[in-house]
């Protein structure tokens, strides 16, 4: 039996990756993992779950908000840091780091695949997250492919298939498998619509501008 997890926030990039995984066919189960880190706004879960219920996938939610407050001072899980509203680039989005998440995400969904007896662990990092997100280079997803390997009797596999991939690229990777981009979200303020003004949401719209493909996105600037 062929099973695989998605880490999966409910965004653009993880949504295509589980699109991609369910529509493959290479897997005769996947399973996508969500984690409530006390992070802003529960916005993006709540996608989550409409997106997964609509693929039909199997959608768990780790529950992580105890350690919100060792994740320190950063714009995703402190409210008294301001989200920022400039491009999408390092020295405005660093802000945005929290603090290791990734190994955080990789090793619960290690445990989940193991004891589901799935062989390979998938993630959506990709090449403009190279800059900001320490977490998100392909040294680090090698190094962890590596660990996921030796943490349990049978090897996991870490797949990043997008990791050299544009946003732009992925949106029209998504666009191809059908992905409802209307559902996912991304922006960083958690209100009813996408703001349209914070970097996330930039980024959003620059990469459909580039990608060529329609935004059916709500934005509220």
């Amino acid at each position: 039996m062929s099973r695989g997890v998605v880490i999966f926030s409910g965004g653009l990039d993880s949504t295509t990756l589980l699109y991609d995984w369910v529509r493959s066919g290479a897997f005769d189960a996947v399973f996508a993992l969500s984690v409530d880190y006390g992070q802003r706004h529960a916005r993006e879960i709540l996608c989550a779950e409409k997106i997964a219920r609509e693929l039909g996938v199997v959608h768990e939610v780790a529950d992580l908000r105890g350690i919100k407050k060792l994740f320190g001072k950063n714009a995703l899980t402190h409210e008294a840091c301001a989200v920022p509203n400039a491009d999408y680039a390092p020295d405005n989005m660093k802000t945005t780091v929290v603090p290791n998440r990734n190994m955080i995400f990789l090793a619960l969904a290690g445990a989940w695949a193991a004891s589901l007896g799935a062989g390979k662990i998938g993630y959506a990092a990709h090449s403009g997250d190279h800059n900001v997100y320490p977490d998100c280079r392909p040294q680090f997803a090698e190094a962890m492919d590596e660990a996921l390997g030796l943490c349990d009797y049978s090897a996991l596999v870490l797949e990043r298939p997008y990791v050299n991939l544009t946003k732009a690229d992925i949106v029209r990777r998504g666009a191809e498998l059908g992905v409802p981009f209307e559902i996912t979200w991304s922006c960083y303020e958690g209100g009813d619509i996408h703001c349209g003004h914070c970097a996330t949401c930039r980024e959003r719209k620059q990469a459909f501008r580039d990608a060529g493909v329609s935004d059916p996105t709500e934005y509220l600037n």
